[in-house]
């Protein structure tokens, strides 16, 4: 079992950036950051593999990084250029796939509000 904690969530303005962080109770393989909103699927925004492999979603490439500390077993969305349609619940999740797919995560994390007011 391994449990992940999402911190870092907020309010800020169109353009602005903000930087979410995914704590994880051990070590794991892929890491993923996935955002939902309300009445909407869940959709893959990125991923990152141990080795620091990554994958970004259309609609984020160029304005988010995903990042990884495996010492610290933690992982991170720096998000830049936010957009109003960037706001959502954002949630970490882990897994072995790359990448990582809604249906393919192991374990998820509680989630974080983005909110990105215009």
């Amino acid at each position: 079992q391994v449990q992940l904690v999402e911190s870092g969530g907020g309010l800020v303005q169109t353009g602005g950036s903000l930087r979410v962080s995914c704590a994880a109770s051990g070590s794991i393989y892929v890491m993923g950051w996935f955002r939902q909103v309300q009445g909407r699927q869940r959709e893959l925004v990125a991923a990152i593999t141990r080795g620091g492999s990554t994958y970004y979603s259309d609609f984020v490439k160029g304005r988010f990084t995903i990042s990884r500390d495996n010492a610290k077993n933690t992982g991170y969305l720096q998000m830049d250029s936010l957009k109003a349609d960037d706001t959502a619940v954002y949630y970490c999740a882990t897994g072995v796939m790359f990448p990582l797919m809604v249906n393919d995560a192991h374990y998820w994390g509680q989630g974080t509000q983005v909110t990105v007011s215009s």
